[in-house]
């Protein structure tokens, strides 16, 4: 019998800040609003004491926030509050005002992340990375991966993350990787959640369709105007009405997801499309008055993005930019160079010709870079002879104040 885990830590970001600061827990906590800088972690602490000595009343307060970013995680008693992830910090502040906010610190996110996949492979070889804080593992050859449909196994690793690091993880376990994913959410925190193939009906169907991964908020709102709000009533719908409705390949698809069907296998390996790093400012800024201002900032991206290229040992080709305007739209902007490259230099080029494509004239509450069409360094891809040239796209309009930054 083919058992699959979906292995989920708990409110991970936040999880870690608690070990650094013990003093918090059982608070209101969002993590967010920009990147740790050193200081900021000892600026208030006693002398000869350490993080855990910090009085709680030295930690800054989510209602005196005045910036622009948005909330990466937050702790579950702040998320009684409704303060959820990707909420903007100045929203959650009028939800919450007393949680304290903490910025992040991804250097620390990224070791304890490689620690806690570390002991899963230890234990059960077949795991597939999902990110930073969440696995798919394949119990079904696992010694002990069949005992009590793999509770006994989740347990285990359970237990043995929670020994060797203090944080704590969820854990659904089924037949495939579709199920285990809405299952490792029945119990949070810290809970393990076994479901079989006759548990479809009483388990998954009374699910809201948006449980399903894969089925976003359009899907959803379109099936809600069809008087479908759940799985069952979706697997209740006939297959060819979902075609005709929703497109062949979609569909098709969700038929055989509200029906439990999902033959994907748990990838060990898998070489990411692309690479991306991103700021939100903590006010607007535009072209031309915070020129210096925006090219430092963009500067740092682009050498981020290198450093991150070459610490994981790729190289790319496609060279992106990503705006968001004060009017929260997005623009986006991409060109494809002769060599692949992990380059700063390059990389900060290439995207600066993008900017020349894009309009300025409007404050900007977000920029971001991009490096696609990855390829590993060294391999024969990466090393094959340039091309004829420099891909770019058609003609736009060019902005005038591009140049400046």
């Amino acid at each position: 019998m083919r058992r699959i885990a979906h292995l989920d830590m708990d409110a991970f970001y936040a999880s870690v800040e608690l070990l650094r600061y013990p003093q918090l827990k059982g608070l209101p906590v969002v993590i967010g609003g920009g990147r740790r800088r050193v200081d900021e972690a000892i600026r208030d602490l006693p002398e000869g004491g350490t993080l855990a000595d910090i009085p709680v009343a030295a930690f800054p307060l989510l209602k005196d926030y005045t910036g622009r970013g948005v909330i990466t995680t937050a702790t579950y008693p702040a998320r009684q509050f409704g303060i959820g992830s990707a909420m903007g910090l100045m929203k959650a502040a009028k939800l919450c005002p007393q949680a304290i906010i903490l910025p992040v610190d991804f250097d620390e996110y990224r070791r304890y992340s490689r620690a806690f996949k570390n002991i899963i492979l230890e234990v059960a070889p077949l795991m597939e990375d999902r990110g930073v804080d969440e696995v798919y593992i394949d119990f079904t050859d696992v010694p002990g991966g069949q005992r009590d449909g793999g509770r006994s196994l989740a347990r285990l690793i359970q237990t043995a993350i929670f020994d060797a690091t203090g944080l704590t993880c969820s854990i659904g376990v089924a037949p495939n990787k579709l199920i285990a994913k809405m299952a490792s959410e029945f119990n949070k925190p810290n809970g393990i959640s076994v479901v079989y193939e006759h548990d479809l009906e009483t388990r998954i169907w009374p699910l809201p369709c948006r449980k399903v991964n894969g089925i976003g908020p359009k899907a959803d709102e379109k099936l809600k105007r069809f008087g479908i709000e759940t799985v069952g009533q979706l697997a209740a719908r006939d297959r060819d009405w979902l075609v005709a409705t929703f497109g062949k390949a979609t569909g098709a698809w969700m038929h055989e997801v509200a029906w439990g069907r999902d033959n994907r296998p748990v990838v060990t390996e898998s070489e990411p499309v692309s690479m991306s790093r991103e700021t939100t400012f903590d006010r607007d800024l535009h072209a031309v008055r915070d020129r210096a201002e925006l090219g430092a900032i963009f500067t740092h991206l682009c050498e981020q993005l290198a450093a991150d290229l070459q610490r994981k040992g790729y190289v790319g080709k496609t060279i992106g930019i990503k705006l968001r305007y004060d009017d929260f739209k997005i623009a986006t902007r991409d060109q494809t160079i002769e060599r692949f490259t992990s380059d700063a230099k390059t990389i900060r080029h290439t995207g600066g010709l993008c900017l020349k494509r894009v309009p300025l004239e409007r404050p900007l509450r977000l920029l971001g870079v991009r490096v696609g069409a990855l390829a590993k360094a060294g391999s024969p891809e990466a090393m094959a002879p340039a091309g004829t040239g420099v891909h770019r796209a058609a003609p736009e309009a060019v902005s005038t104040t591009a140049s400046l930054f």
